[in-house]
């Protein structure tokens, strides 16, 4: 179903049972899958970049998902976003293509929300199950991994990565990495506590949370070098794949812990 006011490219390829409201635009290089929703006023797409969106993905009024990066660096180079599926993008959503500088393309898995007004920078790579409140805004080259909240007004700097199952308070400006399992809130944004509530909402049980507690309470409470953390929570936790994960998460931080 495509409403007669919308503007579809006849070399963009559209999946079945696929509806598209009025005034809508999609572009040349985009393939959008089965069951897709588009509300109203809805640009998929730009004059250079390639745009894939998975299945049952919904998009509202005046988004605008695979424009331009806002880089004055881009001279128009054909980059790509690839979209997974199920995610919902509310009013007014904007992401954009990546760079050729910056990986080429900009990544997102499948079932997030994105509420109204956020946005998401080139070459954001971003996993699945993640909620951004409204006018949360990514910058380029991040990275968010799986089943976080970020709450609204959040910002995120650029080539900043956030672990899952974080947690970040609202208007909480994110300069830092935010390791997995974590709260942070704050201006510039620092561990809180552990996201106990949800991590129990997720599935982990006590053991889990208390062991995944410790590991927290050291890096944040201990009082010593991260290195001396990491060496205390290898003593001290029982080394499951959670610890296994915070503690490679830790080690491979390239701008830092919020701490």
């Amino acid at each position: 179903m495509i409403h007669p006011t919308s503007i579809v490219s006849p070399k963009a390829k559209i999946g079945k049972d696929v509806v598209i409201g009025p005034f809508c635009r999609i572009y040349d290089n985009v393939t959008i899958g089965d069951g897709c929703f588009f509300d109203s006023h809805v640009v998929i797409g730009s004059q250079n970049g390639e745009v894939t969106i998975g299945s049952e993905n919904k998009f509202y009024g005046f988004s605008l998902i695979g424009g331009p990066p806002q880089d004055l660096k881009y001279k128009g180079e054909p980059t790509k976003l690839v979209v997974g599926d199920k995610n919902t993008f509310r009013e007014s959503v904007t992401v954009s293509i990546g760079t050729s500088t910056g990986g080429g393309t900009t990544m997102i898995g499948s079932g997030n929300l994105f509420m109204a007004y956020c946005h998401v920078g080139h070459d954001v790579l971003i996993g699945s199950n993640n909620v951004l409140a409204n006018l949360c805004q990514l910058a380029g080259h991040v990275v968010m991994e799986d089943k976080i909240t970020l709450g609204a007004m959040s910002a995120v700097n650029q080539f900043v990565r956030i672990g899952k199952y974080a947690f970040a308070g609202g208007a909480s400006m994110i300069n830092k990495d935010i390791p997995p399992y974590v709260i942070c809130q704050g201006d510039h944004a620092v561990i809180r506590a552990t996201n106990k509530i949800g991590l129990e909402r997720a599935g982990f049980n006590e053991e889990q949370v208390s062991n995944i507690n410790r590991a927290v309470r050291i890096l944040t409470k201990g009082g010593g070098t991260v290195e001396e953390a990491l060496s205390r929570i290898a003593d001290e936790c029982t080394w499951t794949p959670e610890i296994e994960y915070f503690a490679a998460f830790i080690k491979g931080s390239k701008r830092g812990l919020a701490l």
